[in-house]
């Protein structure tokens, strides 16, 4: 089984203990960040007349991070660079534990209100992200199998960036256009891998929407 992951993509080993600690840690605390940055921004009321206020209503921070697809982008960024499969997955799981975590606090503690039905969303997520890290992981690279698995992940993203149907396509925002087109070159490995990706993962899209 070692040999046959290792034949879709080689996992990198050449990094130090110390090196490890401190990009897992800097994840982590990246997550903590943008879970009170975001929930921050849910809570501000824009003054246009500031002018950092005004920047933010301008790239439409706000929507930005309301956005599940973001952090679908966010989550594949660290798993496909991560050096090996298992970093992935750890890397992605801390990252969403200190989202989800200061996320919720910061909703309790400065907001007033308890999200619990909401969150657990979030929370199954943050259990299950080291699994779907691990097999993202595999994506990066030159094989049938990455191609495969590429496929389902834009599936997903066609998903969440878009409102499909059986018989129609729209873009839900320019921000989400953005992240899509993120995506694709984040997995883009050559132009054949991708043209199959993209069209597997439009296929499995509507597929999805015609069944669920």
């Amino acid at each position: 089984m070692k040999k046959f992951l290792n034949d879709i993509r080689m996992p990198n080993k050449n990094i130090s203990l110390k090196k490890k600690i401190i990009n897992t840690l800097l994840v982590f605390f990246f997550g903590i960040l943008l879970g009170i940055v975001s929930k921050w921004l849910d809570n501000l009321s824009i003054n246009d007349s500031i002018w950092w206020q005004y920047i933010i209503d301008v790239i439409d921070l706000k929507n930005v991070l309301s956005s599940f697809s973001i952090w679908l982008f966010i989550a594949l960024l660290i798993s496909v660079y991560s050096k090996t499969p298992l970093r992935s997955s750890i890397n992605v799981f801390l990252f969403f534990v200190g989202m989800t975590i200061s996320y919720h606090l910061y909703t309790i503690l400065f907001s007033g209100f308890n999200p619990k039905y909401y969150m657990m969303i979030w929370y199954t997520l943050t259990v299950i992200s080291p699994f779907l890290a691990y097999i993202c992981w595999y994506a990066k690279a030159d094989s049938k199998i990455s191609i495969v698995i590429s496929a389902l992940i834009i599936s997903v993203m066609i998903i969440s960036c878009f409102s499909i149907g059986s018989w129609y396509l729209y873009l839900n925002s320019i921000i989400d256009l953005l992240i899509f087109i993120g995506v694709i070159f984040v997995l883009y490995i050559k132009p054949k891998n991708t043209l199959f990706s993209l069209a597997i993962g439009t296929f499995i899209a509507y597929l999805i929407r015609l069944f669920i």
